[in-house]
């Protein structure tokens, strides 16, 4: 599995905690974030990652900013990406489980560092349920996106 990292200037240090991280469950990551705290433009990192899992260039997305709200917005704009803010383990377990979340986004502001490695391997651990509920809401949400 290869995840796509990203982040902002407030995501540096969770960035690279959450890199080693992965490396240390056996998850390949790629880093598309910056590695600087000068002010720079979430959107832009968004798109970079939303894109490399569209593209299939990356299994799943990591996207950290200072909330996980901006990032998340800024990822569901492209097309095939399915980004879910998660605070809670929980919610990265339902997000890939029951929505099909291919990109899991966190707040570096708002969350510690323990608790962000535990979302991301619930998040690249959680396999998609193939109950017919589910897949049928999957694909409600999919074909939004060509209205």
């Amino acid at each position: 599995m290869k995840v796509a990292v990203g982040n902002d200037h407030a995501g540096v240090e969770l960035k690279w905690t959450l890199m080693e991280h992965l490396a240390e469950i056996g998850v390949e990551a790629e880093n598309l974030g910056v590695d600087t705290e000068a002010s720079m433009d979430y959107p832009d990192i968004a798109a970079k990652v939303g894109r490399a899992v569209a593209g299939g260039e990356a299994d799943l997305g990591v996207l950290i900013c200072g909330t996980g709200i901006g990032v998340c917005l800024a990822a569901n704009k492209v097309r095939g990406v399915r980004a879910a803010p998660c605070c809670f383990e929980y919610h990265a377990r339902m997000a890939r489980e029951h929505n099909h979340a291919n990109v899991c986004c966190v707040g570096a502001r708002v969350i510690g560092p323990e608790l962000a490695k535990a979302i991301v391997t619930e998040f690249v651990r959680t396999p998609v349920s193939d109950a017919e509920r589910h897949v049928r809401r999957r694909r409600k949400v999919e074909a939004l996106e060509t209205q």
